[in-house]
Order: C-alpha cells, then structure tokens, then sequence
C-alpha cells in the first residue's frame, strides 16, 4: 500500500494486483489466479474493480501493480510506470459509439446529443473527445450504458467491455468505431488499457513483477482451452463463442509485448489529448525495461 517501504524483493511481500472483473483480464491473469506460473514467493493477492474505480484508486497509490486506462497515466506517473505487457490495444478497432437509430458520426460534433460514457479517464472518453470535443456526456457505469441507450436516457452509448460484441443483441446499432477512426487518423494502433507497477517497489520488484505479468499472459496463450474456462466465469454470461471473440480481441501477442508501435501510440494518444486541452500536463511515457 501507499507509503509502505518494499525497497528489495522480499519473499514475503504481500502484493496487491488489481485489474477488472472481466473475461479479458481474467484470461490474462489465469496462469497466476491459479497458481500456474510461479509467484517466487510473492504473495499476490487479486483485487477485482472496474476500471473507472482503479483509474482513480491509482492517483492514490492503492494497489502495488493495477490496471488503468492509458488515458489516466499522465494523473499516476509520478506514482506509477507502465509494464509493456498486459496491455488492451485494438489495432483497427476499440470503443463503439452506439445508439437506437442509424445516424452520422459528424452529428456528435455538437453539443446536441448526450452520450452515456464510462467515465471521464477511460482511453474510450479520450478517444470520443478527440472526434467531438463538444459531445456532451454522462458518466454511467459501463455494465449499464447499452440499457441507458435501450430506454432513451441517453441519445448514444459508448460501449467498451463485452458490450462491443453484444450491442445488437439489444437492439442497438453501430455508429462510430473509435479504434477504426483512430488508425485513419493516425496509422496506429488504439492502446485502450495497461498495467501499472509503483514505482517506490524498487527496480529489482518492479521488473520482477513485470515479468510475471508476461510470464501469465504467455502461459494463457498457450493453454487457451483451460485459460478460457476460467475466463467465462467472468464472462456475466456471454455466449462462449462471443467469449472467445472477445478474449482473442484484447489478448495477443501485443498483450505480451506491446512492442515500438505500442508505446508510439500510447505517446502520441497522450500528446493528443495534451494539445486538445484534455490532458492538463505532457508526460513521456515510461515503460518498465523488463
């Protein structure tokens, strides 16, 4: 926790490890939820928010290693450095802009209409005001937008999660493709969400428990039948067919490493949102050298 002295690797140290109560995440995580990637003596202990709550539990240093959205990094930096795996990057695809009616994307660019959004420092909010910087937005939890849309409380959704596969079951239909918009404005990659390990751990822990974070998701790669069993405990009832779709969406080989393309797109995402008035400080992306 916050303030606590963990300068060495220790045996003994107790860690916490947070991350989404997701099928994704949970995937990600098999090898070391059941113990099938060694911890080293590490006790890690697995704490299941939404990523709006880590977002803002990470400005205050809750949990040792926890997943954010790269758009709350430059809030966490001087707390926290990013791990280059374990990441969410959709290349070509990401958050959908989802309503009841068909409509152009342009129609967002006004203050007209609201849109039901997950909260204010998801990736997914980022990306949505970097296309309409005068959309109007109420925060909702995510498990609840494609409802809020369903019954007329909101004139859009911005869907994240499962809900990016599951939206015409309700329904709904597709307005905007965030991630899509993204790679044609840019030519990369949409880094939605990383890990995050602090910084007062130490190097030595630090890159430690960088290379356990690789070490699960590779082990989950290469046992997917059992990692996705697992994962469809989380999956609050998806179809297993969409449950793979989904897993296979936001964990691959990007996940293991996101590479040099990767932290481009996680620094020009964050410049962007910088020189649009979004983001009130520049950061350089720092990622753990593990």
């Amino acid at each position: 926790m916050e303030g606590s002295t963990i300068g060495h690797y220790d045996r003994r140290v107790k860690v916490s490890l947070a991350h989404s109560p997701d099928s994704d995440d949970a995937f990600m995580f098999y090898g070391l939820a059941r113990d099938k990637v060694p911890a080293e003596g590490l006790e890690i202990v697995h704490v299941l928010r939404d990523i709006e709550s880590l977002n803002h539990q990470a400005r205050e240093g809750v949990h040792e290693v926890t997943a954010i959205s790269f758009h709350a990094y430059p809030y966490v930096a001087d707390r926290y450095a990013l791990m280059p795996c374990g990441g969410s990057i959709g290349d070509g695809y990401g958050p959908l802009l989802v309503a009841r009616e068909g409509m152009d994307p342009a129609a967002f660019r006004g203050a007209g209409l609201l849109v039901a959004v997950p909260g204010t420092l998801t990736t997914a909010y980022l990306a949505l005001k970097l296309f309409a910087p005068e959309a109007r937005t109420r925060v909702v939890a995510f498990d609840r937008i494609l409802e809020e849309v369903r019954e007329g409380r909101a004139d859009a959704g911005l869907v994240i999660h499962e809900g990016q596969l599951t939206y015409a079951g309700q329904g709904l239909r597709k307005i905007l493709d965030l991630g899509a918009w993204w790679k044609e404005e840019t030519g990369l990659p949409l880094p939605l969400g990383g890990n995050a390990v602090r910084r007062d751990l130490g190097p030595e822990l630090v890159a430690r428990l960088t290379r356990l974070v690789r070490d699960s998701v590779r082990y989950s790669l290469a046992h997917r039948g059992e990692a996705l069993r697992y994962a469809l405990e989380f999956a609050r009832g998806m179809d297993p067919t969409v449950a793979d779709r989904f897993v296979g969406m936001w964990v691959n080989e990007m996940t293991v490493d996101c590479g040099e393309r990767g932290r481009r797109a996680v620094q020009e995402l964050l410049d962007r949102g910088h020189a649009a008035g979004i983001i009130p400080r520049r950061v350089a992306v720092d990622f753990v050298p593990a």
